[in-house]
């Protein structure tokens, strides 16, 4: 047996072991404490690398669906200001019914439905150019070739345009210059009529096409956002059955190892026993 009193080997090692086991217990504490087994780049070089950037892509994400969410919502406020359009057209088309029925109505009655059938047309395009999301008039013509950003790209697939190019205005839908004030005007507006309330249908039609399109990206996206958080949390987050089980473990070396240590140190106290000291 070898007793050495300047170097105390087996005390230096535990030494190093307990500063070994004490670190590992904070670092455990801290992943407990706070949720995360990466806190800094310290901790996992690669893995914070590739959680930052999964991070900032289900960030992306986020935005996205909210510039989709939005073309919702555009596409919404105008079909409801479209509906009451179609609602004013219908008006009109019984105001030319009727007018158109000569054999009953007479010139007063007709004189009645043009001033409606006039002040109807006003309400289209008060209408068309009063329909805002924001700032931009939705329904006067001028929306023309709107980009919604819905990747987190920059290609056409990333970004979806939608256009009202038809005014849903009074000249817009073809009904300038009609007139119910006698039978054969009101017969030639009931054609126009017709064919303005198709073209609102053809506008209709395109916006539920497009919102369709916007809300399947929504879906798309948040799944896809989703996947991404889920793969971040696996690399970021504490699994704190895991680390609960590293806890105990640790607890445990830190106190024996700290018995051990008093232990060690113990041993040059031989040589002044050996001394008769």
């Amino acid at each position: 047996m070898s007793i050495e009193v300047n170097f105390n080997a087996a005390a230096t090692q535990t030494y190093d072991t307990l500063n070994q086991t004490n670190s590992a217990l904070n670092k455990t504490i801290e992943e407990l404490s706070s949720g995360f087994q990466i806190q800094t780049a310290a901790d996992n070089p690669s893995g914070y690398v590739v959680a930052g950037l999964l991070g900032d892509q289900a960030a992306g994400y986020g935005v996205d669906i909210t510039n989709a969410q939005n073309g919702v919502s555009v596409l919404q406020t105008a079909q409801s200001a479209l509906n009451q359009v179609v609602g004013i057209i219908q008006q009109m088309q019984q105001l030319a019914y009727s007018s158109a029925n000569s054999g009953s109505t007479d010139s007063n009655a007709q004189a009645a439905n043009q001033q409606e059938y006039s002040a109807l047309q006003s309400d289209l395009d008060q209408i068309a150019n009063t329909t805002k999301f924001g700032n931009q008039v939705l329904l006067n013509g001028s929306y023309t070739s709107e980009q919604f950003q819905v990747g987190t790209g920059t290609s056409s697939y990333d970004q979806l345009s939608i256009s009202i190019s038809t005014a849903a205005t009074s000249a817009g839908l073809g009904l300038t210059g009609t007139d119910v004030s006698n039978a054969t005007d009101a017969t030639n507006a009931i054609t126009a009529l017709s064919a303005a309330l198709n073209t609102v249908d053809q506008i209709q039609a395109y916006l539920g096409a497009q919102q369709n399109k916007l809300q399947d990206i929504v879906a798309n996206l948040t799944v896809g956002q989703e996947n991404l958080q889920a793969s971040q949390a696996r690399i970021v987050d504490t699994n704190f059955a895991q680390a609960t089980t590293q806890l105990a473990t640790q607890q445990i070396l830190e106190q024996t190892g700290s018995a051990m240590l008093a232990q060690a140190q113990q041993a040059p106290q031989l040589v002044l026993k050996a001394l008769g000291l």
